[in-house]
């Protein structure tokens, strides 16, 4: 869905740049005149919100890159001169770290609203795979990261993650030497990491322009799961309306991403990663960063490593399957009962597995990840495609103008924008 463009330029030098570079046009076309749906809810504001952070996330780190050394000896002291010396350096380390975490959350809401409203179905795979490719970067760009203030959680994650590559027949050990740059954890990782994580951000910027261009071409999706059929009825232009929605939305999420960074800094660390790497002493209790959890649990669940790692991977892949699992020809879950049980279930299975993945890998935790992670699996596997042909559904509206008339937007579904 798209809209025609209305710009016309008004000065000699826009008219100038327009013939030879049409830029100005191009952004009045995708961020202006673009046609939005009109039942749009504030849960579609996550977009903007992301890419906010995305921004936030490359300047701070951009600058913290100028005062940070990437060396074994001096890379954890770099960081205390950052957050002790630099002028506003605290701020600027924990507004990175604190982004990554605020980047996550939104990310996981944005992923849930997809899942829940079907915003994965016919034609929009490729913008659902290309999320999917997204959320993978972010995770290594994380994971990296982590690695580079060098304290003890650091440099022991950076061990076990590196050593999962082990687990890969007849090539493992091969790759895990090249990741490390050594046999061990060293500072030729250290330099290898930071490279990493400077460039993939850029990466991430490249594919999100791929994101926004799929999302362009085949329209936003809308709480109701219709396609819009009548541009003129039943869209708004996305400046001022949609603009001024993402706006709000920005500005709450800002609030809390605030909050966390200035009253509450070390909320979401670990306090061992104040302590200067040790390869000689080994934390009793290894812990990623929580949005890393739920996938960790699944790791330590199984027994075999080889078959943890696939199921590891197996559970970040399988959400790009969705299109494909999900037969069901009603798109939006607001008309799908039984489905709806089941998305609040998996959500609470998701949520659980993040909780057993900050717990010691033994007794009744680990049980019950065995049993959460069978069950994540089955809700893919097994449950979607039964539903997509057993499943009652009700009756979708036959267009967003008559979801609205029928008050459905104004029930709690959907907002009029």
């Amino acid at each position: 869905m798209s809209g025609h463009s209305t710009y016309k330029p008004k000065s000699g030098f826009a008219r100038w740049l327009e013939r030879r570079l049409p830029i100005l046009g191009f952004i009045h076309e995708s961020f202006v005149a673009y046609p939005v749906p009109k039942n749009l809810n504030y849960l579609w504001t996550f977009g903007a919100i992301l890419s906010f952070m995305l921004i936030a996330q490359i300047v701070t780190g951009v600058v913290l890159t100028m005062h940070y050394t990437p060396e074994t000896t001096l890379a954890f002291d770099s960081v205390e001169h950052i957050m002790r010396d630099v002028n506003w350096g605290w701020a600027l380390r924990y507004a990175h770290a604190n982004g990554a975490s605020m980047f996550f959350l939104a990310v996981y809401i944005h992923i849930f609203r997809g899942m829940y409203y079907g915003s994965y179905k016919e034609p929009r795979e490729v913008l659902w795979i290309l999320g999917v490719v997204i959320f993978m970067l972010m995770m290594a760009t994380g994971f990296l990261g982590y690695v580079l203030p060098w304290g003890q959680m650091s440099f022991w994650a950076a061990t076990v993650i590196t050593n999962l590559f082990t687990a890969i027949p007849v090539v493992g050990n091969a790759i895990t030497t090249w990741l490390l740059g050594g046999y061990s954890v060293d500072n030729a990782t250290l330099n290898r990491f930071f490279a990493l994580h400077y460039l993939l951000p850029f990466v991430i910027v490249a594919v999100v322009g791929l994101h926004v261009w799929a999302l362009h071409v085949t329209g936003q999706n809308n709480p109701t799961g219709v396609e819009v059929k009548d541009v003129e009825k039943e869209t708004l232009p996305f400046t001022p309306y949609a603009t001024m929605k993402d706006m709000v939305g920005v500005a709450i999420f800002f609030a809390l991403y605030a909050w966390l960074t200035f009253f509450v800094p070390n909320y979401t660390g670990h306090p061992d990663n104040y302590i200067e790497a040790n390869p000689l002493v080994t934390p009793p209790h290894i812990v990623p960063e929580w949005y890393f959890l739920p996938f960790y649990a699944i790791l330590r669940a199984i027994p075999s490593k080889l078959v943890g790692v696939i199921a590891l991977f197996g559970s970040i892949l399988i959400v790009a399957a969705l299109p494909w699992l999900d037969t069901s020809k009603v798109r939006s879950g607001v008309y799908r009962p039984t489905f709806k049980k089941f998305f609040w279930a998996f959500v609470a299975v998701s949520v659980g597995l993040g909780y057993l993945g900050a717990q010691p890998a033994e007794g009744v935790y680990l049980l019950a990840a065995r049993i959460l992670t069978v069950c994540y699996f089955l809700y893919f596997i097994v449950v979607l495609p039964l539903l997509g042909k057993f499943e009652k559904t009700l009756p979708a509206p036959e267009s967003i103008a008559a979801s609205m008339a029928n008050g459905v937007a104004r029930s709690g579904e959907g907002v009029n924008a």
